[in-house]
């Protein structure tokens, strides 16, 4: 574990987020590997299939992982404060709102997997692939919210590369199994889901295997299970605020996913390729984010305002440089990055990820600069400002879709990206301001 209340401000922003972003990269294998060999090995129409599903696969999974992140602002705040005892108290309350929320959304998606493939627009010929698809996925979201409440726990305490080392076995296992499964066995998307949700079965036994093996100051016994009623208002506020902050994003995703379907297989599969080379993008930008979350809640618990204005100025650089390099490097390998996806037999999806992946090569700085920004006002416990600019970013951002799609096909989705980022930088960097002006005012 990690006390971020002391020494170099860059050095742990650095430290703690390169793990995350390995992390990260490695959580991402899961879907993109599956999108791979799926579109090499079972055909373009599985590689469709796998686009449509994952929107809506990701609305659950990050609902579930924004529950764990809402739930790790407090668990900084209690470990920089050094209250040990509320801090075993936190994790009992939300690992018990977890595993309930976590049945009831598991068997409601399971039920309704063929309607709201419906609901977004879905060809016909990809109904039963998607669904059979998301059905199995949804078997295994008790894994997945187990493993990111203690993955959350132990970066929230300043621990950032244990995660990784989990995540990274299973990946690798995930990889292995996608193959056996889908190139050997030609399980097509029944193969594909099991692998996946096999590999994050493994991870959270590692993950939890781990917190009671290394760290009893976080591991809760059964007679330490506690569910503390003072607590469950804030942890549902957080959770809720940062649940909802992450679903808004995939269902506008969602709601893009359906500005797309309508432009065909094509454009389906080129957009499932183009938007997976866009998370890999995106996530070291939302992992120094999460640094500067743990960072910021650690001294606000600690209540020291310089570093925290220090620590923001810090992260916003890293941030930008991150965001000018990757954009760089995309515009220069966009033809490569699209054939990891399409077969040589599917020009025409190599050619409209190149045109799409040019454009989102020169926006990649914007959600670099609001990844920041959100990170500092989840570590100050300030979910609103959080909730509300995702809300905003997607809401444009769909809408934008909808009108530019039908006119300039899969360029249109990416140019709705750039509008959406900006009306959420209209909407927060005046928040932003404020703060930093009132942090100001109180060193003086």
């Amino acid at each position: 574990m990690k006390d971020m209340t002391q020494g170099s401000i860059s050095g742990h922003l650095i430290s703690f987020a390169i793990p995350l972003i390995l992390g990260n990269f490695f959580q991402l294998t899961y879907n993109a590997v599956d999108s791979m060999i799926l579109g090499q090995f079972a055909g373009v129409d599985c590689l469709a299939a796998a686009g449509v599903a994952n929107p809506i696969m990701n609305i659950m999974i990050f609902f579930i992982v924004g529950i764990s992140w809402g739930a790790g602002v407090l668990i900084s705040e209690f470990y920089g404060a050094k209250d040990f005892a509320r801090l075993k108290k936190e994790i009992s309350t939300t690992l018990a709102i977890g595993f309930v929320f976590t049945v009831f959304v598991s068997t409601v998606c399971f039920v309704f997997a063929v309607p709201i493939l419906h609901l977004v627009r879905t060809p016909e010929e990809l109904i039963a692939p998607s669904s059979h698809y998301l059905r199995i996925v949804f078997c295994g979201l008790l894994f997945t919210f187990f493993y990111n409440m203690f993955a959350a726990t132990l970066r929230a305490c300043g621990d950032s590369k244990t995660p990784i080392v989990c995540v990274a076995i299973s990946a690798v296992i995930n990889g292995i199994l996608d193959f056996i499964l889908v190139a050997v066995f030609s399980l097509g998307m029944t193969g594909a889901a099991t692998a996946t949700v096999a590999s994050q079965a493994i991870s959270c036994i590692l993950c939890i295997g781990w917190v009671y093996w290394k760290e009893p100051d976080l591991a809760v016994r059964p007679r330490e299970f506690r569910i503390d009623t003072s607590l469950i208002g804030k942890t549902v506020n957080y959770s809720l605020a940062t649940a909802m902050q992450q679903t808004v994003l995939y269902v506008g995703k969602l709601l893009v996913q359906s500005a797309v379907n309508p432009l065909g297989v094509n454009a389906i599969a080129t957009f499932n390729a183009g938007t997976k080379i866009d998370d890999f993008c995106y996530q070291p930008q939302q992992s120094i984010g999460q640094a500067m979350t743990t960072f910021t809640a650690q001294n606000h618990g600690a209540k020291n305002t310089r570093r925290m204005r220090n620590g923001l100025w810090r992260g916003l650089a890293i941030e930008a440089v991150y965001g000018i390099l990757i954009g760089l490097a995309v515009f220069l390998t966009r033809a490569p990055l699209m054939s990891l996806f399409a077969g040589k037999e599917n020009p025409e999806v190599i050619e409209l990820g190149k045109n799409y992946l040019l454009i989102m090569a020169c926006l990649y700085l914007m959600p670099a600069l609001t990844n920041g920004i959100q990170g500092f006002f989840r570590g100050l416990g300030n979910m609103s400002i959080t909730v509300a600019s995702t809300s905003i970013q997607m809401t444009g951002r769909a809408a934008f879709a909808l009108i530019l799609a039908p006119k300039f096909g899969i360029n249109g989705v990416a140019y709705a990206c750039g509008l959406g980022w900006l009306c959420m930088m209209i909407y927060e960097v005046p928040f932003l301001i404020r703060k930093i002006l009132k942090m100001n005012a109180e060193l003086k």
